[in-house]
């Protein structure tokens, strides 16, 4: 019998096997974003370990559609097995859909400090953008609020193109979604 011992990141494990599950997928890194782990991410939904030593994980993609899901879902479960639990599943939970708002505060100045602009407000907020409100977003370099969007998107389709109009450095957004 598996018992649950997290259902969100900021809960406390309880056990020590989960404590150190948690500890190692606070080390793996996201492929698309590797300033910032899959725990600040907001992406591991829960740790259930079995008296037996099975692991279960929930993770959460940032999207339906994220072409990084499989490779992270291989990422995870390897960190976890390197460190001696071989037997790990990988439950994918799509509800509640994975928001911005799960990004920790480490992790947004992780972002920042990687030089991508961390997501502006909450979840609700990003959605104004349909309505045609851009968000205020500042310079992860110098922190200036004079910035414009130069493309909907970045590197990835959860990122954004920015110029920064007071240092003139281009920047990558994190979407709020």
């Amino acid at each position: 019998m598996m018992a649950a011992t997290n259902t969100r990141p900021e809960s406390q494990p309880s056990s020590d096997k989960a404590a150190e599950i948690w500890a190692v997928l606070a080390g793996v890194l996201d492929p698309e974003v590797p300033a910032i782990s899959v725990v600040d991410l907001g992406i591991v939904r829960g740790v259930m370990v079995s008296e037996t030593g099975a692991v279960k994980l929930q993770v959460t993609p940032t999207y339906t559609g994220c072409p990084a899901t499989a490779l992270i879902h291989e990422i995870i479960k390897a960190a976890v097995i390197s460190a001696g639990y071989f037997e790990v599943e990988i439950e994918q939970v799509l509800s509640p859909p994975w928001t911005t708002d799960w990004i920790s505060q480490e992790g947004r100045e992780k972002l920042r400090a990687y030089g991508i602009a961390p997501p502006v407000g909450e979840a609700a907020v990003g959605k104004a953008l349909l309505f045609g409100v851009p968000p205020q977003v500042s310079c992860p370099k110098c922190g200036s609020n004079k910035t414009e969007q130069v493309s909907e998107f970045g590197s990835t389709a959860c990122k954004a193109m920015y110029k920064c109009l007071s240092c003139a450095e281009p920047f990558e957004y994190f979407k709020c979604i």
